[in-house]
């Protein structure tokens, strides 16, 4: 069993980005969940390096840990969608980022989407009887695509966790380690009675 500390050992969860994201929604998450013991990858379909923005500013540069076409959905136990407008926007026009995440949806697996992000779940038809919350701009996307939005700081909604900004993500961070670390422990009572 893993310590408080360390709830999330075993598990690897993917983030994945184009260019040019909110650079704390990926940096900060990435921070927290290496801290709750998960391994995770950058995944991108651009690279070898990927850039952060702080806002309307360029920020840091980031490796690319797996390019999009070589990640595979199941080594994956979670997935982290984060915002900046320009990331999000080009991000749902590639089939692969789609099909990435359709399939991490298929499987049941958290995934955690924060600002724009939701827009690629949007674009892959995903968010129809949902509740979720975003970026305000985002808000007639997913109200048009038959999900139900709320101005909350973080809504957790089944095996999907959303929040709509940088200034949201200590509440983001621990709903979303606590959603992985849930399904870290039904995984390890099904693995008990097989």
């Amino acid at each position: 069993m893993a310590s408080q500390g360390r709830q999330l050992d075993g598990m690897t969860v993917a983030i994945l980005v184009s260019d040019l994201f909110e650079q704390a929604e990926l940096a900060e998450p990435k921070k927290a969940l290496e801290e709750a013991g998960a391994r995770t990858a950058i995944i991108s379909d651009k690279g070898p390096r990927v850039h952060g923005m702080r806002h309307e500013k360029m920020g840091d540069a980031f490796d690319v840990d797996v390019p999009l076409e070589k990640a595979h959905p199941e080594a994956y136990d979670a997935l982290v969608l984060p915002g900046g407008t320009f990331n999000a926007d080009a991000l749902r026009m590639v089939p692969l980022a789609r099909q990435f995440a359709r399939a991490m949806q298929g499987s049941g697996k958290t995934i955690g989407v924060i600002c724009h992000g939701p827009w690629l779940l949007v674009s892959e038809e995903l968010v129809k009887g949902r509740t979720l919350t975003s970026w305000p701009s985002v808000q007639d996307d997913i109200r048009n695509a038959g999900g139900c939005w709320v101005d909350r700081e973080v809504v957790v909604d089944g095996n999907w966790i959303s929040s709509r900004k940088p200034a949201d993500l200590p509440a983001f961070n621990r709903e979303l380690i606590a959603a992985i670390a849930q399904q870290a422990t039904r995984r390890a009572k099904a693995a008990e009675r097989a």
